[in-house]
């Protein structure tokens, strides 16, 4: 295989990974509003407190792949995205800080609550509106500090935040019992709703926007070959919607949410490819020399098996609804 396409296709692994499980747990924070007793916090956070950290792998890996196998990609796109980067890391850091602190805290827990919907609220619309100026198409290193900022890419970072809240409400589901699953099902179908409409929004905005993807969905008989995609995701989204009604199903709401977020990617990917930045670099003319991929490939060879390990393993032992039968984790 064309090792630039290899870490293509190993990038949007790493980043489709990092969305879903990083997601459900940014999720939880932006959801804080809507679960306001002390019990039901500190039950949402006893339900992440075991993977929220290693979820965060997942961007690490991505960065890494990025800088290291197309470093013309990764100086085009950060140095146009300085701004909302640097804010979605001190989001990150916020809420790292805040869920260690509010299980020790007493007086000041109600402080730590707000750093951590505040600090989750705020990465996921940075991480949103990263992906929408990247769909836009940016010009890498010719753009002021606040071009990124367009219509498209904040209704983009307001998407994620509802993507993101929807996959935490079914994650929810599937960990907890009684009033927090009955209520988590109520939001996750309003969500499911906004979620579908908002689909379709992003879908029309980008091709009317975008000639190329434009050409790509309706050239020939690539709509006929597409079409399963926007299908599928009606689909999952009607199953999601009825498995939330009643007495919600304990496991597939999660897992057809996560099947969402698979066709979403599914789509962008068919839209972009082969750009890594869209009008401007394909991934062969951003990839690294040959030499240096070849050099990179043991590594990932062999650290990649062992982080979808632990993280299969992590995931294994923790399996099964949350007991708050304890203090703190």
């Amino acid at each position: 295989m064309d090792l630039a396409l290899f870490y293509y296709l190993l990038l949007g692994f790493a980043v489709l990974m990092y969305v879903v499980l990083d997601g459900f747990d940014l999720g939880l924070g932006i959801l804080y509003p809507w679960f306001k007793s002390e019990g039901e916090r500190d039950h949402m956070m006893r339900s992440i407190s075991h993977v929220w950290d290693g979820n965060e792998t997942w961007l690490v890996f991505g960065g890494v792949v990025l800088f290291a196998a197309f470093p013309a990609a990764y100086a085009g796109i950060l140095s146009t995205m300085y701004t909302p980067i640097i804010i979605m890391l001190i989001g990150l850091i916020f809420r790292g800080v805040a869920f260690e602190y509010r299980f020790k805290a007493h007086r000041s827990k109600h402080l730590w609550d707000w750093a951590f919907f505040l600090g989750s609220a705020v990465a996921t619309f940075c991480q949103g509106t990263i992906l929408g100026a990247v769909v836009q198409g940016v010009k890498a290193g010719e753009q002021g500090a606040l071009d990124w900022l367009t219509p498209f890419s904040v209704f983009t970072g307001f998407a994620l935040m509802t993507a993101y809240s929807l996959l935490a409400c079914c994650y929810l589901v599937m960990k907890s019992r009684g009033e927090i699953m009955a209520r988590s099902a109520h939001l996750g179908r309003k969500l499911v709703i906004a979620l579908m409409v908002i689909l379709v929004i992003v879908s029309l905005w980008t091709l009317y926007a975008n000639t190329e993807v434009r050409a790509r969905w309706f050239d020939g008989i690539n709509f006929i070959l597409l079409l399963p995609l926007p299908l599928l995701s009606a689909l999952f989204g009607w199953l999601l919607y009825r498995d939330l009604d009643g007495d919600p199903h304990e496991t597939r709401p999660f897992w057809l949410a996560v099947g969402l977020f698979i066709l979403g990617f599914a789509g962008l990917v068919v839209g972009l490819f082969p750009y890594l930045i869209p009008h401007q670099l394909t991934l062969w003319e951003a990839s690294a020399p040959d030499s240096s991929l070849t050099f990179l490939l043991p590594g990932i060879l062999i650290f990649l098996p062992l982080i979808c390990a632990y993280t299969l393993w992590g995931y294994r032992i923790f399996s099964g609804k949350v007991e708050d039968f304890e203090e703190g984790y």
